[in-house]
C-alpha cells in the first residue's frame, strides 16, 4: 500500500474509531411500531384522581340564594385556562381550600370536612349532602388547583408544570419539557409516584408500543419523570478538561506513529 493510499485511509480509520466509541442508540419512540402497521388499542380512561393531604381545591357552591353563594364561595378561584403552565410564583394558586395533614378542609358553616381519599365525584356527593341542610338544591363544583407534574433530566426544558385539565400523558409531559435531548435514554425513563404516603418507582420504555396500554401512560398528581443520560453523556460529565486534552494528544500521537510506520516500513506497489 502506498503512502498516498494510507493518507486517504487514515481519516476514515479515525472516524471509524470515534464511531466505535459511541454505540448506536435507538432514538425513535415506539420503534417496534412498523411503518405499515395500523396499531389499534382500546383507549383506557385515566384513573380518577383521589384527593390527598396538602392538595389545594376549589369548592364552588351554586344555588338560588345569592347570600348563601357569597358565604360559601369565599376563596374560590375562577376556572383556570386549558393550557398547562410552568410552575412559578406567579402561576401558583394562592386561594382555595387546602387539605391539612389529616385530609380535612375547613369549610364555612360546616367546619372541618374530610375529603382525602375521595375522588372529585365522591367529594362532590359528600359536600352536596352536607350542604343540603343549609342551602336548597345546592350544586357543588370541586376542582384540584395544584395538579402538577415534574420533568427533569435529559430534556430541553426541565421544569414543574401545572395542569389545569387534571389529565396529561407521559408524551404530553415530555412535550411540555421540550422533548428529550439526543442523550436521553428513551428505553429507561424513571417515573416516581407518591400515593397514600407511599413512594414508588417504575421504569418506562418509550421505544415500546406497549406503553400505550400501560397504566402509567397517564400521569397523576405530583408525578416526577426523570430522563437519565446515556453512558456517553455520563463520561463527558465526569471527564475534565485535562483528560480531554490528554486524549486528544494520544489520538494525535497514535495517528502520527501509524503514518510514519507506514512511510518507514511500508512498501510501495
Amino acid at each position: 500500500m502506498s503512502s498516498v493510499s494510507f493518507r486517504k485511509i487514515l481519516p476514515l480509520l479515525l472516524l471509524w474509531l470515534l464511531a466505535a466509541c459511541n454505540p448506536t442508540r435507538n432514538l425513535v419512540y415506539f420503534s417496534n411500531l412498523k411503518d405499515n402497521d395500523r396499531y389499534q388499542t382500546p383507549a383506557e380512561a385515566p384513573v380518577e384522581l383521589r384527593l390527598q393531604p396538602n392538595d389545594l381545591v376549589s369548592i364552588k357552591v351554586s344555588s338560588l340564594n345569592p347570600e348563601s353563594n357569597a358565604l360559601f364561595n369565599r376563596g374560590v378561584l375562577a376556572a383556570p385556562g386549558a393550557a398547562a403552565t410552568t410552575l412559578s410564583s406567579e402561576s401558583t394558586p394562592t386561594e382555595g381550600y387546602l387539605l391539612d395533614q389529616e385530609g380535612n378542609v375547613d369549610f364555612p358553616v360546616l367546619g372541618k370536612v374530610k375529603l382525602s381519599g375521595l375522588t372529585n365525584t365522591e367529594a362532590t356527593t359528600k359536600m352536596t349532602g352536607l350542604l343540603q341542610q343549609y342551602v336548597k338544591s345546592p350544586i357543588i363544583t370541586i376542582r384540584l388547583l395544584n395538579f402538577k407534574v415534574t420533568v427533569i433530566g435529559e430534556v430541553n426544558r426541565p421544569s414543574t408544570f401545572l395542569v389545569p385539565t387534571q389529565r396529561i400523558t407521559v408524551l404530553e409531559a415530555l412535550g411540555l419539557a421540550g422533548d428529550m435531548t439526543a442523550y436521553g435514554r428513551r428505553e429507561n425513563v424513571l417515573l416516581v409516584r407518591e400515593q397514600n404516603q407511599v413512594r414508588s418507582t417504575t421504569r418506562l420504555n418509550l421505544n415500546d408500543k406497549a406503553l400505550l396500554t400501560s397504566p402509567y401512560f397517564y400521569l397523576q398528581q405530583n408525578d416526577v419523570i426523570y430522563v437519565a443520560p446515556d453512558k456517553i453523556k455520563q463520561v463527558q460529565a465526569s471527564t475534565n478538561a485535562l483528560t480531554l486534552t490528554l486524549a486528544g494528544m494520544a489520538i494525535t500521537i497514535v495517528a502520527a506513529v501509524l503514518f510514519n510506520f507506514q512511510n518507514i516500513f511500508g512498501t510501495n506497489n
